[in-house]
């Protein structure tokens, strides 16, 4: 099985969230194709907490699928390749040889993914306008009240935030100290 790179599929991924905050508006939204099916299945995604979850996965995705894929091309091609010969199938091959060897860049994927899906703003703000989140919400405290006002919330989003990029690191940091 040989690897392609293909860029194209990668320069459609990224886009600015204001951008896929529009997009999203246009397909999920009470006027859009799919959230008119959605609606008439009695689901909407209109300031909810269902929206403001699919927003994020939206903000997300991108930076788990170009950071997942740069960790599996960095298998050697060998590594697979002598499964094979040894007579594994594609999915012992997959989750013996190719995970294990992928998994600290695929930690590193999954914490700078959970950093910026907490912390989207634009796609939130846009799309599903969930002032119960802690972006907008700090967004709409530091309009209304200063700065003074979002050091707790700020506070609250760190420690939300932090601590799966930090176990991350540290796994990976083990798994990649029990692999030399």
């Amino acid at each position: 099985m040989a690897r392609r790179s293909g860029s194209g599929c990668s320069r459609t991924l990224l886009a600015p969230p204001l951008a896929l905050g529009i997009l999203l508006v246009s397909a999920y939204g009470a006027y859009g194709s799919l959230g008119e099916v959605l609606s008439a299945i009695g689901l909407e995604l209109n300031n909810n907490a269902a929206a403001f979850v699919l927003a994020q996965i939206y903000g997300g995705l991108p930076y788990f699928v170009l950071s997942a894929r740069s960790a599996f091309e960095q298998v050697p091609v060998e590594t697979e390749e002598a499964g094979r010969t040894l007579g594994a199938c594609a999915w012992q091959i997959f989750l013996r040889l190719t995970l294990p060897q992928a998994a600290r860049g695929l930690a590193a994927a999954l914490a700078i993914t959970w950093v910026r899906v907490i912390g989207e703003f634009g796609i939130v703000l846009v799309f599903s306008y969930f002032p119960q989140g802690i972006p907008v919400k700090l967004f709409i405290n530091l309009q209304n009240e200063g700065v003074d006002s979002v050091y707790t919330l700020l506070w609250v989003l760190l420690i939300t935030t932090l601590p799966l990029p930090l176990w991350c690191v540290m796994w990976a940091g083990r798994r990649g100290a029990a692999s030399h």
